[in-house]
C-alpha cells in the first residue's frame, strides 16, 4: 500500500500543471539525506551465509518448559520456520540447523536485492521470527507462548566451495559436541540426582570417549543409537517430490464427474538428518554446489 501511494504521488507530480515533461519523480530539498545510506552490497561470486541464533534462548527454553536434553517440538518448529524462509525467499541453495540456530546459504551468483547485506539479513531474520510465532501453536499445543522470541543474525561470505563445505562441517561438528555434552549432563541431573553444578564438575576436562563411557556404563545408553536429528542436526535441500492428489474430471460420454488420482511432481524443501562432513552427501547432491544452479 505504501509503495502504491509513493507511485501515485510520483505520477501526480508528473501530471501537475507546470511540471516539466519527462520528470522521473517529484524532488524535494530533503532528498540529500539519501546520500547517508551506506552501500552494503557484498562481494560478488561468494556464497552468502546468513546464520541466525535464538536470543537468550536458555531463558526462553526454561520459561516454556522445553524437554531436556532435546525437545522434538522445538526442533521441528525451527525446521518448519527454516522451510518457510526457503520457500518465501529466493536463491537459498541449502540450509543447516541445530538447537536454536539455522544457517541459510544463498547461491554464489545470486543478485537478490542487488546482494545488499542488510536485505539478506533482515528478510531472513524477520521471516523466521514471524514464522516461529505463527506456527508455535502447531507444535506446542498445550504450552502458551509467554512472550515473543528474539533472533539475531550475521552474514559471512565464503569464496570457495571448500570454504562453504568446511563452514557447514564446522556447524555439524558443533552440533555433535554440544549434544553429546548435553545428553550426558542431563542424564547426570535427571537420573543420577546431581545438581547442575555437580554435573558440570563431573564433566570438567572429560573427552568425547569419557562421555560415551559414562552414558554406556552408568545409563546403558549407546550414543550412536541416539536419533540422527539430535546428533547430526537438520539439512534442508530442494528435492523433486511426487505428490498424489485427487482431482474431479469429466470423462467423454459421461454425465457425472469422477474422482481420479493424479501424480504431480513438485519441488519442495526436504529435511534430511545425515552426515555432511564427508564426501558422500556432496557426491549425492552435486546440484547444490553447481555454478549454474
Amino acid at each position: 500500500m505504501l509503495r502504491c501511494c509513493r507511485a501515485g504521488a510520483a505520477i501526480a507530480a508528473r501530471c501537475a500543471p507546470g511540471s516539466p515533461r519527462g520528470l522521473a519523480m517529484a524532488k524535494s530539498k530533503f532528498e540529500y539525506v539519501r546520500d547517508f545510506e551506506a552501500d552494503d552490497s557484498v562481494l560478488p561470486n561468494c556464497w552468502i551465509v546468513v546464520r541466525l541464533d535464538g536470543r537468550n534462548f536458555h531463558r526462553f527454553s526454561e520459561q516454556h518448559e522445553f524437554k531436556k536434553p532435546n525437545d522434538d517440538r522445538a526442533l521441528h518448529l525451527m525446521t518448519k520456520c527454516a522451510q518457510t524462509v526457503m520457500q518465501e525467499l529466493e536463491d537459498i541453495a541449502i540450509a543447516y540447523g541445530q538447537s536454536d540456530e539455522y544457517s541459510f546459504v544463498f547461491k554464489k551468483k545470486s543478485r537478490w536485492f542487488k546482494r545488499r547485506a542488510s536485505k539478506f539479513m533482515t528478510h531472513v531474520v524477520s521471516q523466521f521470527s514471524s514464522s516461529y510465532v505463527f506456527y508455535w501453536k502447531d507444535y506446542f499445543k498445550d504450552q502458551q507462548l509467554l512472550y515473543p522470541p528474539g533472533f539475531d543474525g550475521r552474514i559471512v561470505l565464503y569464496p570457495s566451495n571448500q570454504n562453504l563445505k568446511d563452514y557447514l562441517s564446522w556447524r555439524q561438528a558443533d552440533c555433535h559436541i554440544n549434544n553429546l555434552y548435553n545428553t550426558v549432563f542431563w542424564m547426570l541431573v535427571q537420573r543420577s540426582g546431581l545438581t547442575p553444578v555437580q554435573a558440570q564438575e563431573r564433566l570438567r576436562g572429560t573427552l568425547a570417549g569419557d562421555k560415551n563411557e559414562i552414558l554406556f556404563s552408568e545409563f546403558n545408553i549407546n550414543y550412536n543409537n541416539e536419533p540422527l536429528m539430535y546428533r547430526k542436526g537438520t539439512v534442508l535441500i530442494w528435492q523433486k517430490v511426487n505428490e498424489v492428489i485427487t482431482k474431479k474430471i469429466k470423462l467423454p460420454k459421461e454425465e457425472e464427474e469422477k474422482e481420479v488420482e493424479v501424480t504431480r511432481t513438485k519441488t519442495k524443501v526436504v529435511p534430511l538428518h545425515c552426515d555432511i562432513i564427508g564426501d558422500q552427501f556432496w557426491e549425492e547432491y552435486p546440484e547444490i554446489l553447481a555454478e549454474d544452479s
